[in-house]
């Protein structure tokens, strides 16, 4: 019997002392903040793995999409549209404008095209190869080429049109790249953050001109 009673008081002790409740609810609340940390951090993990296995297709994609909506009014041509209008004759043939900087424009540029870094020096070239071509502006990735044909189209040039991607998106899709007359591979990366929308393999350095 006084086992029996001792045994009974042990149990009621257990199970009705409030610091016995509130050590195992605070266990309990530690494990489960402990479990979803890191389930979080598995799923953060799993996130980033895959931005960073996915293409760059989905990076394309964004940057194209923020590039129309801060330009609204720019009329924008396709990689595949332009290599297509550039088959066209005469002054059906678009004139091809070069936004970006002369060391840049010097490395490789769309065949035909033309170097201006500004709207002045754009609004003259246009003057004199004849106002009734259309006009298709580019740089690296389409934000230089939009300010620039929004300006244009400010100052009366309605028939202008950004290249969407531009040279970087060009060159990627294995579509021609010159220095002078010349087909090369290389074009200028221009900066470390955007030359990251050029495949590696297409990165100009000194000594690597092909």
């Amino acid at each position: 019997m006084n086992n029996k009673g001792g045994m009974e008081a042990r149990i009621r002790t257990v199970v009705l002392s409030p610091r016995k409740i509130e050590d195992v609810f605070l266990r309990y609340r530690k494990w489960r903040a402990d479990v979803f940390q890191s389930v979080l951090v598995f799923l953060m993990s799993c996130i980033l793995l895959a931005g960073c296995q996915r293409s760059a297709n989905a990076n394309w994609d964004r940057l194209i999409k923020d590039i129309r909506l801060t330009f609204p009014t720019v009329k924008q041509v396709s990689t595949d549209e332009l290599q297509n209008w550039m088959t066209a004759q005469d002054e059906a043939r678009p004139l091809l404008i070069d936004r970006r900087e002369r060391a840049e424009y010097e490395v490789s540029h769309l065949q035909g095209a033309l170097p201006a870094n500004d709207a002045e020096e754009a609004l003259k070239i246009i003057e004199r190869e004849g106002k009734n071509r259309p006009v298709v502006v580019y740089c690296s990735v389409g934000y230089r080429s939009s300010v620039l044909a929004r300006k244009l189209g400010k100052m009366g040039i309605t028939n202008i049109y950004n290249l969407e991607g531009s040279i970087f998106k060009w060159a990627n899709e294995g579509r021609p790249v010159y220095h002078n007359d010349r087909q090369v591979r290389v074009v200028h990366p221009f900066d470390s953050k955007w030359r990251n929308f050029l495949d590696k393999e297409l990165w100009y350095t000194p000594g690597n001109e092909q």
